[in-house]
C-alpha cells in the first residue's frame, strides 16, 4: 500500500469546541457518578427528606398539601445540591490535587470546563428530578402549572447554583471550599424556603426572598402547587444569581 506525499503528515492544533465540550461532559459526568458520597448527597438526602417531611407533621405549612409544598421545596434543594455544594467540593479539591492544573495545560478553554462541569451536572439532576417526582406522586403529589415553566426555573437555577460553587470551587483550597459549602448548605436549606414557609420569619422574608434557593422553590410552589404562570420576580432574582455567579467564575477561576 503507498500513501500519497504528506498523507501522514502531523497536523496538530485543537479539536473543535463542541468535541471538546463532548467529551469533557462526558468525564465530568462520569467522575461524578462514581463519587458515592456526591451520589449520595445528591440522590438520597433529599429523597429521604422528601418522605420524612411529607409524612411526619413536624414542620407547619400552609394548608392541607404538605407533599404538594414540599416537593418544590426539595427539587430546589437538589439543584443546590448537585449544582453548588457538590459541584464546589469536587472543584476544590481538584485544584488542590492538581487536576485543573493538568486541564490548563491542554488547549481546554476554562469556558468550555466550566460549561461542561454545568451541563453535567444536569444531567444528574434529570435523574433527582425524576425520582422526586415518582416519589411525590407515591405519596399523593398532585402537580399543576406548566412543565416549561418548571423547566426553565430548574435550568436558570442551575446556573445560578453553579456559578457559585464554581466561584467557590474555583478560589478557595480543597478543605476550606469543603467547609464553606457545607455551612452554606446549611444555610440556604434552612432559610431557603425548602423547610418552612418564608412568611414565618417575619421582617427578614423581603430579604430571604432574594436568596437563589428561596427564589427556586417559591417559583416551583407558584407554578407546581398554585398552577400559575412562570413567576417575573423569581425569575428575575435566579437569573441576576446566574449572570453574577458565571461571570465572578470565569474572571476568578484559578486552575491552581
Amino acid at each position: 500500500m503507498t500513501w500519497s506525499p504528506g498523507a501522514l503528515a502531523p497536523a496538530p492544533g485543537a479539536a473543535p469546541t463542541g468535541q471538546m465540550l463532548k467529551a469533557q461532559t462526558r468525564a465530568e459526568l462520569t467522575l461524578m457518578l462514581r463519587n458515592g458520597e456526591q451520589v449520595l448527597l445528591t440522590l438520597v438526602i433529599p429523597l429521604g427528606l422528601l418522605v420524612v417531611l411529607t409524612l411526619i407533621p413536624f414542620v407547619h405549612v400552609p394548608g392541607d398539601d404538605r407533599v404538594g409544598f414540599f416537593v418544590p421545596g426539595v427539587i430546589a434543594l437538589a439543584v443546590m445540591s448537585s449544582a453548588f455544594t457538590g459541584q464546589a467540593i469536587g472543584v476544590g479539591f481538584e485544584r488542590q490535587y492538581g487536576v485543573l492544573k493538568r486541564l490548563g495545560a491542554t488547549p481546554l478553554p476554562r469556558s468550555v470546563l466550566l460549561l461542561a462541569k454545568t451541563l453535567a451536572v444536569l444531567a444528574v439532576e434529570l435523574v433527582q428530578l425524576a425520582l422526586i417526582c415518582v416519589v411525590g406522586l407515591l405519596l399523593g403529589w398532585d402537580p399543576h402549572g406548566s412543565p416549561l415553566a418548571v423547566i426553565a426555573l430548574v435550568v436558570l437555577g442551575t446556573a445560578a447554583f453553579s456559578g457559585l460553587g464554581l466561584l467557590l470551587g474555583g478560589t478557595l483550597r480543597g478543605l476550606t471550599t469543603l467547609a464553606a459549602a457545607n455551612l452554606l448548605w446549611f444555610v440556604l436549606l434552612v432559610l431557603g424556603g425548602v423547610l418552612f414557609p418564608l412568611s414565618q420569619l417575619g421582617a427578614a422574608e423581603p430579604v430571604l426572598r432574594l436568596l437563589p434557593t428561596a427564589a427556586l422553590s417559591d417559583g416551583l410552589r407558584e407554578v407546581l402547587q398554585a398552577g400559575h404562570a412562570v413567576p417575573v420576580r423569581d425569575v428575575l432574582a435566579l437569573a441576576a444569581w446566574a449572570v453574577g455567579g458565571l461571570a465572578l467564575a470565569s474572571r476568578l477561576f484559578r486552575w491552581e
